[in-house]
């Protein structure tokens, strides 16, 4: 059996940590080989199995990314934290030699570039993953494909109340992918008033429209609406627990050692093509 791949996961009190922790423990192809938290934490110093309430694991939680990767050397590091700690240790990560996962939302075009041209130099495989779920994945390719046939989409995206950026980075992620199948949506037909500023939603690449909801009970949620003459259609996915993400962040531990650049999407991990060029393709006689 070829030697597991070491991996180092941040966010490890977050829930995606907490399932990755508890996937990877048991895995044969990856070893966790460190961990860390919120630098002041009361978990930092304790086992990973302390917090897991199993077994000691021999796994101290660090405070960080260098102190996790200071003795262990890791092949990869799986970041859940937020856009500007994970991107940090994203660089930490490129300039030790370990290929950076990043299951997180938030980061800005600049974060996307800076971090891109760093791999390139380093010549190193990086990930940005905006959802691990693979059928959140199919829908916002479902929903690229359609975007070619439907002059009007409006993005609905729903969230528990402790989620920090709004729109969500599926959503944000969907803007983009809607806007390689159609330049621009939702043309203007009349001058519209707001009577609370923001009540239609915010305004993305292509005129495409977005809502956040933030309620207690929601897990992580969307659907995009596309409207036509006489018809509606809507693309909708629900994650219901953490079980949806697991087989998303097993492919992409795998696929990141593969490729020599940041590619950002799950979609990249899973081969989906380029819909506007399918429907070129079709649609030439």
């Amino acid at each position: 059996m070829a030697d597991k791949k070491k991996v180092i996961i941040g966010g490890i009190n977050g829930r995606m940590g907490r399932a990755s922790s508890r996937l990877l423990l048991d895995s044969d192809e990856f070893e966790i080989v460190g961990a860390y938290g919120k630098h002041d934490a009361t978990y930092v110093g304790q086992d990973l199995g302390e917090l897991l309430s199993i077994p000691k694991t021999g796994i101290t939680i660090s405070k960080n990314f260098q102190s996790a990767n200071a003795t262990s050397k890791a092949d990869i590091l799986l970041d859940n934290t937020h856009a500007g700690p994970s991107i940090a240790a994203a660089k930490e990560a490129l300039n030790a030699g370990c290929r950076p996962v990043l299951g997180t939302s938030g980061i800005t075009e600049e974060q996307f570039k800076e971090l891109g041209d760093l791999a390139r130099q380093r010549k190193l495989g990086a990930l940005i993953i905006p959802n691990f779920s693979i059928g959140a994945v199919l829908m916002m390719d479902f929903a690229r494909q359609a975007g070619a046939y439907f002059e009007n989409v409006e993005i609905v995206e729903m969230h528990h109340t402790k989620k920090l950026d709004a729109p969500s980075g599926t959503a944000m992620h969907t803007v983009k992918k809607l806007a390689t199948a159609r330049e621009s949506f939702n043309r203007k037909e009349v001058e519209e008033h707001e009577m609370l500023e923001g009540s239609r939603g915010g305004l993305g690449q292509a005129g495409v429209r977005v809502h956040s909801l933030r309620l207690p009970g929601l897990i992580s949620h969307q659907e995009v609406i596309f409207g036509s003459p006489g018809e509606l259609l809507t693309v909708r996915h629900d994650s219901f627990n953490m079980d949806c993400f697991l087989n998303g962040i097993l492919l992409s531990l795998r696929f990141v050692s593969t490729i020599d650049e940041m590619l950002v999407g799950l979609d990249n991990v899973l081969g989906l093509g380029n819909t506007k060029a399918r429907v070129a393709a079709t649609t030439a006689k």
